[in-house]
């Protein structure tokens, strides 16, 4: 079985608010049809999508068993309201808030739950991680917020980047983080000690090089820098999983799938195959 860990049906891999209002009013079967028959065709056939707000990931998995697919969802990401997140999740103020979307997450036949911890990489300027408040998630909060997906059964899944909120992600229990970005030595221990599973999605970073919308040299130093952070989580035996955020800018469905592969074979050469497959199989036990 050949997997990617990280996509999102909602997107196309170009323009994000043309791909959303594409899925308006409802989600477009015939798209999401095409993408999945795609990935049939391409051997890919275990997905787990990040999530959305407008249902295209819920149908996706309605349709997903007629291409032999097993699709995995959160239904929805669940951001802190007044932190990143909001053009594609639901958000919460307060705990009771947090607990009646984990709820309706339930009801809606999410598989597992995605939380956005952090903002997003900035393309402009190395090591700035965009759309970061003033009062970031406290790794207390993480706990809490973590503790009460598992109460209900669920794993979790965290969009995170930076040291700080990556290390308290992992003490907090979390089962896998997505991107990851600018890690440190001890971040690096505390993921690779742990049985959280890494999902750094390269290609959101070396696809970017080429295009124009950034500058070159920002683009490969994030991406050097996530080499070589990858490589010290992998020999200290921790977990590392092939996700390619398909749909974020220049990663499309599928062919984003084996850009994500060739990243993390000039990552992390002969030891690849081991590690992206132990990494799979722990993703598909736990979500």
């Amino acid at each position: 079985m050949f997997a990617d860990l990280h996509i999102h049906m909602l997107l196309s891999g170009s323009d994000w608010k043309a791909a959303i209002a594409g899925h308006q009013p409802h989600p477009d079967d015939t798209l999401i049809k095409e993408r999945l028959s795609a990935y049939e065709s391409a051997g890919i056939s275990y997905l787990r999508d990040g999530g959305d707000r407008f249902g295209v990931c819920l149908r996706a998995k309605e349709l997903a068993p007629e291409y032999g697919i097993i699709y995995r969802t959160p239904a929805f990401p669940i951001y802190k309201k007044g932190h990143y997140g909001s053009f594609i999740g639901r958000g919460w103020s307060d705990f009771a808030e947090y607990r009646a979307l984990l709820a309706e997450a339930q009801a809606r036949g999410a598989d597992f739950i995605k939380l956005m911890i952090s903002g997003l990489m900035d393309f402009d300027h190395y090591g700035v991680i965009t759309g970061q408040p003033e009062e970031p998630l406290t790794g207390a909060e993480m706990h809490d917020l973590i503790a009460a997906a598992h109460d209900l059964g669920f794993a979790v899944m965290a969009h995170c980047n930076g040291a700080e909120a990556v290390k308290n992600a992992v003490l907090a229990g979390v089962d896998s983080i997505e991107h990851g970005a600018y890690l440190d030595d001890e971040a690096c221990h505390i993921l690779a000690e742990s049985d959280t599973v890494w999902v750094p999605t390269l290609s959101t970073i070396g696809n970017l090089i080429g295009s124009g919308r950034f500058p070159d040299d920002v683009a490969e130093r994030i991406l050097r820098s996530a080499q070589e952070n990858i490589r010290k989580v992998a020999n200290l035996g921790g977990h590392i999983g092939l996700g390619c955020d398909a749909g974020a800018f220049r990663v499309p469905h599928v062919e984003g799938t084996f850009s994500e592969e060739k990243w993390l074979r000039e990552t992390l050469g002969d030891k690849t195959d081991a590690i992206l497959s132990a990494a799979e199989g722990q993703i598909q036990t736990k979500f």
